[in-house]
């Protein structure tokens, strides 16, 4: 009884810092964030008149909301798509001792160790219509390319912005995928190949399917990225042409810093913190249980 105890005293003593410090930084301004979106405040002074649900009310029926979150969406789904594909990828012809497995391990973590601000400067010259590569390398093959340039185009800039989002994210998912492959054992594909599997074969019937747990984690990693995307948008198109890229956060920001109208815009943090937690949720429960039976 007394060993029990001292050992629950024990873990108590440790993980005491951690929930105060969790509490604070955490839980704390996630209440008044609550708590402030019930308020109508410019933040210039302490004034604040509360409204109660006026802020969602107003929130339900704002175009602009909808089209951001729409856009957020797209992202998630196209980028995510791109980015799970091809990490996997890259992972697989990275677990090779060759060559190429050796300059891909150099060279997919990059843009990682780039600032987001130079990312976003980077692609803005890219995609420049009169100087950039992406123009240039088309007209050198004859293909047409953009009037309005790949970020001036209402059809073209979300596109283009999502590739950028996804060229600056891709070496963290080959990176998880990469560890995911090496924790495969090397009897598991010793016995795949004595059973004739190669290739796609053993890639979709062993590789795939014994990656359960890093899929599982890379699809949220997606969901808490893309809900999070502010200064690469910001920064390329401000979420222009016409809110054609415009995101919850882009849109926050507008409403705080430029329309001083934060009890409004933290209606907007609120709601965008909603839906990342239900994309969460729904994420858990499709992962809830490895059909392959991997563990998990």
């Amino acid at each position: 009884m007394r060993r029990s105890r001292s050992r629950s005293l024990f873990i108590l003593g440790f993980l005491t810092p951690a929930g105060l410090l969790y509490g604070v930084f955490v839980i704390l301004p996630l209440v008044q964030a609550f708590a402030l979106s019930m308020y109508r405040w410019r933040g210039v002074s302490a004034k604040k008149t509360f409204v109660g649900a006026e802020n969602f009310d107003r929130l339900w029926a704002d175009t602009v909301f909808w089209q951001a979150l729409k856009n957020n969406l797209w992202i998630l789904v196209v980028g995510g798509i791109v980015l799970i594909s091809v990490g996997v990828a890259i992972a697989v012809g990275m677990k090779g001792s060759g060559r190429v497995g050796k300059v891909l391990r150099g060279v997919y973590l990059f843009p990682q160790v780039i600032s987001l601000v130079v990312v976003a400067i980077l692609w803005q010259f890219l995609y420049n219509p009169s100087f950039g590569l992406v123009d240039g390398g088309l007209r050198k093959v004859g293909l047409p390319t953009p009037d309005k340039g790949w970020l001036g185009d209402s059809n073209l800039a979300l596109p283009a912005v999502t590739v950028a989002f996804v060229w600056y994210a891709l070496g963290f998912y080959i990176m998880l995928f990469a560890a995911g492959i090496q924790q495969i054992p090397e009897e598991v594909d010793e016995a795949a190949e004595l059973d004739g599997a190669h290739g796609w074969r053993k890639f979709w019937g062993v590789t795939w399917p014994m990656l359960w747990s890093v899929k599982r984690v890379a699809a949220t990693y997606v969901v808490i990225n893309v809900m999070n995307i502010f200064a690469l948008v910001y920064l390329m198109t401000a979420g222009g042409p016409d809110r054609k890229t415009e995101v919850l956060l882009t849109y926050l920001y507008e409403q705080a810093f430029k329309n001083t109208q934060y009890g409004y815009a933290t209606s907007i943090a609120v709601a965008n913190f909603i839906v990342a937690m239900a994309l969460a949720g729904i994420l858990a429960f499709v992962f809830r249980k490895n059909p392959e039976g991997a563990r998990s």
